[in-house]
C-alpha cells in the first residue's frame, strides 16, 4: 500500500523535515522514502515546485553550497509547524499504518511459502517411504539419483517463487520486514536438519 499524501500534507511535512535540519533536494527525497518504509519515493519534479512555493510564502530559505542548494526553515516556517502539529500526527500515523501493513504483507509472503516448501518435503519424504518397497530391487544409487532430481527440482521451483516475491515487493518500491526474513533462514535451517536426520536414520 503507497502512502498518498492528501492535498497540502506533502507541503506540510516537508516543513517537519526541515525543522528537524537543513537539507537538500536529494536529502528530502531520501527522507521522504525512509520515512515511508519505502512505499513512497517522490521525483525531484513534485519535490522542488513545493520547496520554491514555500520559499515564495517566506517558509523556507535556500542557499548554494558548491552544487547543492540547502533548504532551511523560516522562524514563519516553524511557527506554521508548531500551529500544525495535530495535523502532522495524523499524517505520521497514516505513514506508519503504510509501513505495518507492508511488512505484514511481506511476513504473510514468508510464512506461505515456507509452508509449502514443509508440505513439499513431507510429501517428498513420504513417497520415499512409500515406494522404497516397490524399487527394492533396484540400484540403489539410481533411486538415490532419482530422489536428488527430485528434491532439487522442490528446491529450484522453491528459490523462484520466493525471489520472485521478494523482488517483485522491492520493485514496487516496498519494505522487506527483518525480522520475516529471519523467520525465513531460521524456517529453512529447520527445515534441511529435518531432511538431514531423516537420511541419516535411513542410512541406519
Amino acid at each position: 500500500m503507497t502512502p498518498v499524501f492528501q492535498h497540502g500534507d506533502l507541503r506540510l511535512y516537508l516543513l517537519l523535515l526541515l525543522d528537524e535540519a537543513p537539507r537538500h533536494g536529494y536529502d528530502l527525497i531520501q527522507a521522504l522514502t525512509d520515512r515511508t518504509g519505502g512505499t513512497y519515493t517522490p521525483s525531484a519534479g513534485t519535490i522542488y515546485p513545493r520547496l520554491a512555493k514555500l520559499e515564495e510564502e517566506g517558509l523556507v530559505t535556500k542557499t548554494v553550497d558548491g552544487r547543492k542548494t540547502i533548504y532551511e526553515i523560516t522562524e514563519a516556517g516553524r511557527a506554521e509547524v508548531a500551529s500544525r502539529r495535530d495535523d502532522l500526527d495524523n499524517i505520521e500515523s497514516g505513514l506508519a499504518d503504510s509501513v505495518r501493513l507492508i511488512a505484514d504483507g511481506v511476513r504473510s509472503s514468508v510464512q506461505d511459502a515456507m509452508r509449502s516448501l514443509n508440505a513439499d518435503l513431507a510429501a517428498a519424504a513420504r513417497s520415499m517411504r512409500e515406494t522404497a518397497p516397490k524399487v527394492a530391487h533396484q540400484d540403489a544409487r539410481s533411486e538415490a539419483r532419482e530422489q536428488l532430481h527430485r528434491a532439487d527440482a522442490a528446491l529450484t521451483n522453491f528459490r523462484a517463487r520466493v525471489r520472485t516475491d521478494l523482488r517483485t515487493q522491492v520493485a514496487r518500491g516496498g519494505t522487506i520486514d527483518a525480522e520475516a526474513v529471519t523467520a525465513f533462514i531460521d524456517a529453512m535451517d529447520d527445515a534441511a536438519r529435518t531432511l538431514t536426520a531423516s537420511l541419516r536414520r535411513r542410512d541406519r
